[in-house]
Parts: C-alpha cells; structure tokens; sequence
C-alpha cells in the first residue's frame, strides 16, 4: 500500500485542524494503520498535543517549513497515512502542505465567517488540481452545534465551492477541548462517547474518499 498523504487545511485559525488531525491519526493508529502525523504549524499545537501525552499515542514530527513536498516523501518510510497539521494562512507553509498531498480535507465550522475564509484555499485547491489532477478536496463540518439548522444551512451553501462534503462531522463537545489540553483523543478518554463514533464514521468515510 502506498503512503496516503492527508493535509487537513484551513486558512482561518480555530477550525478545528487540530483536533481532526490528531483524533483521525489516533482512529487509524488504534485500527492497525501505521501513521505519522507530521505539524506543519509554526504555532506547533499538534508538539504540544504529544508532548502532553502519557506515552505515545501517534508519532509526531515537526516540519514547519515550505519543502513538505520534499520532505514528507524522504520520511515516508513505511507509514500507510500521513497526516499534515496544516499553518491557518495562505502562504508558503500551507501551499506547500497542499503539493504534498493526496487529499486535502477543510474543516469548517457552521458559520458564514468560516465559509467565506475559505474561498482563498479552494481557488488554490482548484489551480492546483488542474496543474496535476490532485489533490481530492473536501469539507469536513467541525464543532457543529447539536439541536440547530446550521450544519445543514452550512451544507448548502459549502456546495457552492464544488468539492465534495463528507456527509459525517464532529459536534461541539467538552470532551475534544479536554483531550487537546491532556494529550489524549476522545478515542482514549471514552472509545464509547458519540464523539469517538463520529471520529471513527469520519475515517471510514475518509477510507473510501481515498479508495
């Protein structure tokens, strides 16, 4: 199986880039994957996440410089996934996180602030798929907020953009915010709570996006 390079992007800081990288990476390691999370973020919140853990719960490297498309081939190794904590802004960083991927995911909250910051990176997306044919793009809807009519309000008007909406996405909940501070995934701290069931339906729907 070749390496399934994973940049998880958003130019609007608090999206949710974190949480997904970790908790997804953690998904796939917990099911036998062999995966590598590599933090593309000068802010380095993903190093902090594993220097917070007790043991190692995905590896973690820090690459936060505009070469990824270069570096992540050379630490490819035999890693099934890599996922890339990618910088919250349209420069270099990010634009090189988007040459070194073959699926590029955006998570976007359900607000129309989170929609808009986002037009810059699908027009990057976009030139860069007609130069090379990837990477595939979607939207992921992060910390939705449980009992309103955003999310789908969101869906909606996200279908504008034309890339592909995972139909699965992560809730406002305690449990990611507590996870972030201890190093942990909601995976680990309950592998029953509906938080570790919407992270795992994301990864399924994720396997088969990269099918």
């Amino acid at each position: 199986m070749s390496t399934k390079v994973v940049a998880v992007l958003n130019q609007k800081g608090g999206s949710g880039k974190t949480t997904l990288s970790t908790h997804l990476a953690r998904a796939l390691t917990l099911a036998g994957a062999k995966v590598l999370l590599v933090d593309s973020d000068p802010q380095g919140s993903a190093r902090d996440w594993h220097a917070a853990a007790d043991g190692e719960l995905v590896p973690v490297v820090g690459l936060d410089r505009p070469t990824l498309e270069k570096d992540i081939p050379a630490i490819a190794g035999s890693y099934e996934w890599i996922f890339v904590d990618g910088a919250p802004s349209r420069n270099a960083l990010a634009l090189s996180a988007l040459k070194a991927a073959d699926v590029v995911l955006i998570p976007v909250q359900p607000s129309p602030y989170d929609i808009w910051a986002t037009a810059e990176l699908v027009d990057s997306v976009k030139q860069r798929q007609d130069l090379t044919g990837k990477p595939r793009a979607a939207f992921v809807i992060s910390r939705q907020i449980q009992g309103t009519r955003l999310a789908q309000e969101i869906r909606d008007a996200l279908e504008s953009y034309g890339l592909h909406i995972f139909t699965h996405s992560t809730t406002q909940r305690v449990i990611y915010a507590h996870s972030a501070t201890t190093g942990s995934t909601a995976l680990d701290i309950e592998p029953e709570s509906p938080a570790a069931a919407e992270i795992r339906a994301i990864v399924s729907e994720l396997k088969e996006f990269v099918a």
